[in-house]
């Protein structure tokens, strides 16, 4: 096989990829919620998100909350987009938030990115879930799931538990107190381990919190996005 033909495979490889995930819709029983589960994304629209305003930086007065999220919202939201029964967003603004803030709960989410992509998923407004490509330079063969910030607890992934790039990848995250457990695509991947507080280094997680996609300047598809809330 010519050189010329191996360039031409892998670009149509890549171009494949890309196809898949922007042509991608949702099926007829995605953005429905089991039984027990409430929907963060409806599938239609951002009803119940908006513009990240950092939970360390929100002001105290809700006026001026007030001020913060419309800012944010002009400058967020537009990029963030929905099509089709997906969540999609083109890499080029800030992370998306929960209007509603969270303390300790079951939340399901299917993901996906593109090659080298980077993303998370912050808890009660704390950095993160990590959301990666594990090929990538960044990742070191190291999967997603892991609590990326922390310092003095685990802070990777107990296992590659990934779908190929351009392929959903499914999360079931569950959060009591301070200790998360992170399920990917059926295997545990992190097991009651300790997400720091982030912001305010060796205080308690704060009680509540936004969930938060973050941004990272990639590419990512979101959808069938569902949350129990449980009681301490």
């Amino acid at each position: 096989m010519t050189q010329r033909t191996w360039i031409t495979l892998i670009a149509f490889g890549l171009t494949a990829t890309m196809i898949r995930a922007d042509d991608d819709k949702a099926g007829p029983d995605d953005n429905k919620p089991p039984e027990g589960f409430v929907a963060l994304f409806n599938g239609k629209d951002l009803t119940g998100w908006q513009g990240l305003v950092e939970i360390n930086k929100r002001a105290k007065d809700p006026a001026e909350y007030a001020k913060q999220v419309e800012a944010a919202n002009a400058k967020v939201l537009p990029n963030w987009t929905v099509k089709d029964g997906i969540l999609y967003y083109d890499g080029k603004s800030q992370s998306l938030q929960t209007v509603k803030d969270y303390g300790d709960f079951e939340l399901m989410m299917d993901w996906k990115l593109e090659k080298n992509g980077d993303s998370g998923i912050y808890i009660r407004g704390q950095p993160q879930i990590q959301i990666w490509d594990p090929a990538s330079p960044t990742a070191k063969n190291v999967g997603s799931g892991g609590l990326f910030n922390n310092q003095k607890n685990p802070n990777k992934a107990l296992k590659v538990a990934d779908k190929p790039v351009g392929e959903w990848n499914h999360f079931h995250i569950t959060v009591k107190g301070d200790k998360v457990t992170v399920i990917l695509n059926g295997e545990k991947v992190v097991d009651e381990t300790v997400l720091e507080n982030y912001f305010e280094r060796g205080q308690p997680l704060p009680e509540v919190g936004p969930i938060e996609l973050q941004h990272h300047g990639d590419r990512l598809w979101f959808k069938n996005m569902y949350i129990k809330e449980l009681s301490k």
